[in-house]
């Protein structure tokens, strides 16, 4: 781990853990759990988004709320946050073997028990595939926002492929234009800026936004944020990734700012596995109507018979 990256403060509270697994590299996460253990809790594994400065800390709001009532973990996932950052090619299929990894040490930690699990954004994509390809270690998904839902024609390219740009990766992801991009893009009022539009207004969060100029500033910060703005991150087929889940499913999403388009979900309107439900909020509910989601996503709970 660079030096400065010893030097930042945590995103979340609990303990900081590391584990390094072929192919993945090293991996970072955030666990805490009720003083007294609780009968019959699930753990529940957080996956934050992808952008310039995705870190843990954007699953803070879920993770405090429920450290106090299960065990509950939040990583960051390879490129971000205080995992490694080295310079490789970040796709699809290394985020999901970074979320099987994850989940795995969890399962391990809780006598092999099947998981809850939420992700954020553009992670959706890779916690759906996990799901898909280990369905017995997931009791349910939760979706925030989920990516690929943006058509009505859902993307069924061939397995675990991307939409790289090479030619436009050949030059943003260089190493000298590359960090100097990265630096443009990760300045405060940028940072600010990309996180209204998010939000859909000024009102942001601001523990979000420092944690963000910090986690930003690392040696190898840019790699895995430039194959992401060239379309390496995002799946190829998320629209049969999505329809591959057996387990049940919770999509949340809000109705302001860049991401209110989910028109894809209409596919999943008749299946009694899918539940969605709509906030008046950005692409961040749980930072803005924490109590709202967390009704929302027990309630569902319910429904299937369990709790949350």
């Amino acid at each position: 781990m660079s030096a400065l990256l010893t030097e930042l403060p945590p995103a979340l509270s609990g303990a900081r853990h590391e584990l390094t697994t072929p192919g993945v590299g090293r991996l970072s996460w955030y666990q805490d759990a009720p003083p007294a253990p609780v009968k019959d809790a699930r753990p529940l594994v957080l996956v934050h988004s992808i952008n310039a400065a995705g870190s843990a800390y954007e699953v803070k709001p879920l993770y405090d709320h429920f450290r106090s009532s299960r065990p509950v973990y939040a990583l960051d996932l390879p490129g971000f946050g205080m995992s490694e950052r080295s310079r490789r090619p970040y796709g699809p299929r290394l985020m999901t073997d970074a979320v099987h990894a994850m989940v795995a040490q969890v399962q391990q930690a809780h006598g092999g028990v099947a998981v809850d699990a939420i992700a954020l954004s553009l992670s959706s994509e890779y916690l759906a595939r996990a799901a898909a390809e280990a369905p017995t270690a997931y009791r349910t998904v939760g979706l925030v926002s989920p990516t690929g839902f943006n058509r009505a024609k859902l993307r069924e390219g061939p397995p675990c492929s991307d939409r790289g740009q090479a030619g436009l990766y050949s030059v943003m992801g260089s190493p000298r234009f590359g960090r100097w991009l990265y630096e443009q893009l990760t300045r405060r009022s940028v940072i600010a800026y990309f996180l209204g539009r998010t939000w859909g207004s000024n009102n942001i969060d601001s523990g979000l936004l420092d944690y963000d100029c910090l986690i930003s500033r690392p040696q190898g910060a840019e790699h895995a944020p430039l194959r992401f703005l060239t379309g390496f991150l995002f799946g190829g087929d998320s629209g049969t990734v999505y329809r591959a889940l057996r387990c049940p499913v919770w999509v949340v999403h809000g109705v302001r700012g860049d991401f209110t388009n989910y028109v894809g979900l209409e596919a999943f309107r008749d299946n009694p596995k899918w539940k969605v439900d709509v906030l008046p909020t950005g692409a961040l509910p749980h930072f803005e109507m924490l109590p709202e989601f967390i009704r929302a996503y027990r309630t569902w709970m319910q429904t299937l018979g369990v709790e949350a």
